[in-house]
């Protein structure tokens, strides 16, 4: 059902699934977000902001997945603590006051709930770089949906700020000490996104705690169809691994080897999305408290049916974890006479975590494998 701006509809069932789609045009970054709001209007705290650096919240009652260019939201209605009196959705475009660029630059835009209720507020003439597109509200103990298409003039730090969150957009600046018996102020949200461009390009990134909680690896695509074999785009996800005790294996679809997140490798593949019909595309959880026993992977992408064309998938693959910047990596140069390409390098340096840019395009894992020494010995394989 498409909803006019101001209608509402209730919702059925404990879960909900709010998604955002758009095309953005060249030049233009675009992010989703969503705010737990009690009945005055404000975040709790900074903990009900949830988006690409902070994607879960309420105690994993809300969780954030990118979605090509945009994102998803899964939500567990029944598990949304009592205080919180709605969820907002937005849309906003990044860094808007220095490019000035607005919503007008997102074509085709809206936001879906479940597979029947959408929203598609009109863009056309925005001025505004920000915008509340829908919300998920209590009513008489049950949830509602209502298309909002509410502007907002700047982009996401103050519209975040309107909602009641501390932001930090630029470099931190060192604190200053705190008089006696003053309590510092808890740090800004964080809303730097480390986007790695060139080939060798790397990030190391130090544990904030005792260990750098559950990590995840998360492959997305275009989900256009037609063009590989008539339907839609089979691109699977999987990594070569090595761990401290020099043990080595691959964790892919292929052959059924998801690995375990409970046990070595430490590594899981959450599952095989062979249409590009799951929101989420597909997602590679690593055991951060078990990072001490991994010594690197090799993340990869693979065309599994049809004749490869890179160019087409618009892949992105993004590593996130708990108070980290969100590394990403586009497959921005592809080739379309190779079915493989290894994306990034995650190696254990001396307990941090370094994240190496690769993007290069080989025929198969076992070609991948020789160009970075792994030495496994393969045979073929198929995805039952």
């Amino acid at each position: 059902m498409d909803l006019q701006q101001g209608a509402n509809a209730p919702l059925s069932g404990a879960r909900a699934s709010v998604r955002f789609d758009w095309q953005a045009s060249s030049g233009v970054e675009a992010d989703a977000s969503a705010y737990l709001l009690t009945a005055a209007g404000k975040v709790r705290g900074d903990q009900d902001m949830i988006f690409y650096n902070q994607p879960a919240g309420a105690g994993g009652a809300i969780r954030f997945a990118p979605n090509g260019g945009a994102g998803s939201f899964d939500v567990d209605l029944a598990a949304v603590p009592g205080e919180i009196d709605k969820i907002v959705f937005c849309a906003t475009i990044h860094d808007a006051n220095s490019r000035g660029q607005t919503l007008a630059l997102l074509k085709d835009a809206s936001i879906a709930v479940g597979g029947g209720l959408r929203f598609a507020p009109a863009l056309s003439d925005a001025r505004e770089a920000a915008m509340v597109f829908g919300e998920l509200y209590r009513r008489n103990g049950a949830w509602k949906f209502r298309a909002v298409g509410q502007g907002f003039n700047g982009g996401l730090a103050p519209l975040a700020r309107s909602f009641g969150i501390d932001v930090a957009e630029g470099p931190r600046a060192p604190a200053p000490a705190p008089a006696p018996e003053t309590k510092p102020a808890p740090p800004p949200v964080r809303l730097s996104k480390v986007t790695l461009e060139k080939r060798g390009q790397t990030v190391s990134l130090e544990k904030r705690g005792a260990t750098f909680g559950e990590m995840t690896v998360n492959l997305n695509w275009s989900r256009a169809r037609g063009w590989l074999s008539g339907g839609a785009v089979d691109l699977d996800l999987g990594c070569l691994f090595e761990l401290a005790d020099r043990r080595k294996g691959v964790v892919q679809a292929l052959g059924n080897s998801f690995g375990s997140f409970g046990a070595a490798p430490w590594i899981e593949l959450s599952g095989d999305d062979r249409t590009g019909d799951v929101a989420d595309g597909e997602t590679l959880r690593i055991n951060g408290a078990r990072w001490p026993a991994i010594r690197r992977l090799c993340v990869f992408a693979n065309i599994y049916d049809g004749a490869p064309n890179w160019q087409k998938t618009d892949g992105v693959v993004l590593v996130t974890m708990p108070d980290q910047p969100p590394i990403e990596v586009r497959m921005t140069d592809g080739r379309n006479d190779k079915r493989l390409c290894g994306v990034v390098m995650l190696e254990n340096d001396g307990g941090r975590l370094k994240a190496t840019r690769l993007v290069e395009y080989v025929r198969d894992q076992e070609e991948l494998d020789r160009l970075h020494g792994w030495g496994l010995r393969w045979v073929a394989g198929r995805k039952d």
